[in-house]
């Protein structure tokens, strides 16, 4: 075991799990109507309880055990074999698996923000169980495993396919299932509280460096570099999202440059480990540009209500980064080359594709299912006209998140 290695993961773990609670929760609760405030902490917070349980039963056994290219077994089950001196690499194997659980939990998490303001609390948490146990868990085994994207040699650092496709498109999927809330498009449902979404802006800022240097599972130059390009990408993410909107409208949004900022952040994901400095400027620079017009595309253009931007800026973040990482790693680009790979850029490419099409499809199919297995054991998995007019706070959960 090495002692270095084993504290920065420890770290980089509480980071991440400081992502979700509290800042993904109060990222997106700042967003949403007043009404249904205490909805999207909820579902944030319970996610997160679940998440944790299934990980320990069977999540961690079906991605990181078996020699099955597309699926693990259950040989880890309930955390069978490992014990205080067990070790994945040179980490504890328990601080190993508790890191990816983290991962575990804020997937999920991500997706509520396709469905935010009318799904049945019930419907939510049966739906992100077997999302977990159908969905991530086999991707991830297809990437990080041992399975069949790993030994193509595709390349995802910290999670372009894993988590942010896969949530994406699952909300995407999500949204269109479940229809658009009462009144989208033509009435107004602006963010009503960005004071608390900025503040869940930073958190999220601050804890994706656990996030992406943490991938690494050392505390060495790999670690660091991850940490800056991952710094560099949110920072040029937020200027170009910001400078957008301030040409087209006269003036810059504060909603507009967090949500740059976590576009940026989505996008450097699955290149962190392999892009430098340069490199990753230009990634936020195009996922600044590409996810703010993907954001125009899907609600103005198609009309679908995604309520928090998550397939715009996490899934097309996802498939923009994992795309660029074929190219900015290659060492042969002068100042914008990363850590350099095997193949050449047209070979890498075409791996960095199929495992983006593999993942899209596959996500879409099997969250497509889930959601009607959802509706059916909880009699359709949207509340109420009433309830929905009302607000999820009060109609669920019989609370309220202001009494002034």
């Amino acid at each position: 075991m090495n002692g270095a290695d084993t504290a920065w993961i420890m770290v980089a773990t509480a980071l991440v799990l400081f992502m979700t609670l509290p800042g993904l929760a109060l990222f997106y609760a700042g967003l949403v109507r007043a009404k249904n405030v205490l909805s999207v902490l909820m579902q944030c917070f319970a996610i997160a309880c679940v998440a944790s349980l299934i990980w320990l039963s069977i999540g961690y056994s079906l991605s990181f055990s078996g020699d099955c290219a597309y699926f693990g077994d259950l040989s880890k089950a309930f955390l069978n074999g490992i014990g205080e001196d067990t070790l994945a690499g040179d980490i504890p194997e328990s601080l190993f698996l508790m890191f990816q659980m983290t991962f575990a939990i804020i997937t999920p998490a991500l997706i509520i923000g396709g469905f935010a303001e009318r799904m049945k609390f019930s419907s939510m948490l049966i739906f992100s169980a077997l999302w977990i146990i159908f969905v991530y868990a086999p991707v991830c085994h297809w990437v990080w495993g041992g399975g069949w994207l790993s030994e193509m040699g595709l390349l995802d650092f910290a999670g372009g396919t894993v988590v942010h496709i896969t949530a994406g498109v699952a909300a995407l999927v999500a949204a269109i299932v479940i229809g658009k809330r009462k009144g989208f498009p033509e009435t107004p449902m602006p963010p009503h509280n960005l004071t608390m979404t900025v503040c869940g802006a930073g958190m999220l800022w601050v804890g994706w460096f656990g996030f992406n240097a943490g991938s690494a599972l050392a505390a060495n130059g790999d670690a660091a570099m991850a940490m800056l390009v991952t710094h560099i990408s949110a920072a040029a993410g937020s200027i170009a999202w910001m400078i957008i909107e301030w040409c087209r409208y006269g003036k810059p949004s504060v909603l507009g440059i967090v949500t740059g900022m976590v576009a940026g952040l989505g996008t450097i994901t699955p290149a962190s480990g392999y892009v430098g400095p340069m490199g990753a400027l230009v990634i936020g620079l195009s996922a600044g540009v590409i996810c703010y017009f993907a954001t125009q595309l899907i609600k103005r253009k198609f009309k679908i209500d995604d309520s928090l931007d998550v397939f715009p800026v996490h899934g097309v973040g996802g498939i923009l980064g994992t795309l660029l990482a074929a190219v900015f790693a290659s060492s042969e680009l002068g100042i914008f080359s990363g850590q350099g790979i095997e193949n050449s850029i047209s070979t890498q490419f075409g791996i960095q594709l199929t495992g983006v099409v593999a993942t899209f499809v596959y996500t879409a199919v099997v969250t497509f299912i889930l959601l009607k297995v959802a509706g059916l054991l909880t009699n359709g998995i949207r509340v109420s006209e009433e309830e929905e007019q009302l607000g999820l706070d009060l109609a669920l959960h019989e609370e309220s998140g202001y009494k002034l």
